[in-house]
């Protein structure tokens, strides 16, 4: 399929809002056509100097339009897909497209994989004394909290690769299982630090049982 193509240095995830400022002229041209032909755009993840995975979006709505022409605008993200051409103007267009073929998402994760992270995610934001507001379980997947568990760019990258959901569960409960031991790591080492900092009873030694090597 051929797409118009926006790359940025960002992973959206299938499911999020994504709020974007346009201001160059050529994506202006873009968002005009979106909304003109109810067309959908991919914006393809550029990292370390290419782009070979990204997300198709759509947009939603134009929030606001200032004097320049440039645009707050929020669409909504869908589909993984693989970038495998690009050129850099779409024909009788100034932005850039290619073709692109969408990722199978594979929903083979069960509930049992699923209460894991769940609960390691809420392990995690107790540990580091964060609120972990109120979450529909039902409606919860990999991609849900994916910016909010602290995975590097590059981890959401490869995250975003992953096409079967049970890999990408196992992939964030290895995330969330060493994160959390480094915290608890941390949070012990502060504790030493604390009780060194006060004063301390020792028992006293009995010398008199003492032998010298």
């Amino acid at each position: 399929m051929k797409l118009p193509l926006f790359p940025l240095q960002t992973v959206f995830f299938p499911g999020e809002q994504v709020p974007l400022h346009i201001f160059e002229e050529r994506y202006k041209d873009l968002i005009r056509d979106c909304r003109k032909e109810a067309a959908t755009f991919g914006i393809p993840v550029y990292i370390n100097d290419s782009i070979a995975y990204g997300t198709e979006v759509q947009l939603v709505e134009v929030v606001n339009t200032y004097e320049s022409g440039a645009m707050d605008v929020v669409c909504v993200a869908r589909q993984v897909f693989k970038v495998i051409t690009f050129e850099n103007e779409m024909t009788g267009k100034s932005y850039a497209g290619g073709i692109v073929e969408f990722l199978d998402n594979v929903k083979d994760g069960d509930e049992k994989q699923k209460r894991i992270v769940l609960d390691k995610i809420k392990e995690l934001y107790q540990l580091m004394d964060v609120p972990f507001g109120p979450l529909n379980e039902d409606l919860f997947n990999s991609f849900t909290l994916a910016h909010k568990m602290g995975l590097s760019f590059e981890q959401e990258y490869q995250l975003l690769q992953l096409p079967r959901e049970s890999e990408r569960l196992n992939f964030i409960k290895s995330h969330l299982t060493g994160t959390i031991l480094v915290l608890k790591e941390v949070e012990r080492t502060k504790e030493l630090i604390d009780m060194n900092g006060h004063f301390r009873n020792f028992d006293p030694l009995d010398f008199k049982d003492f032998k010298v090597n």
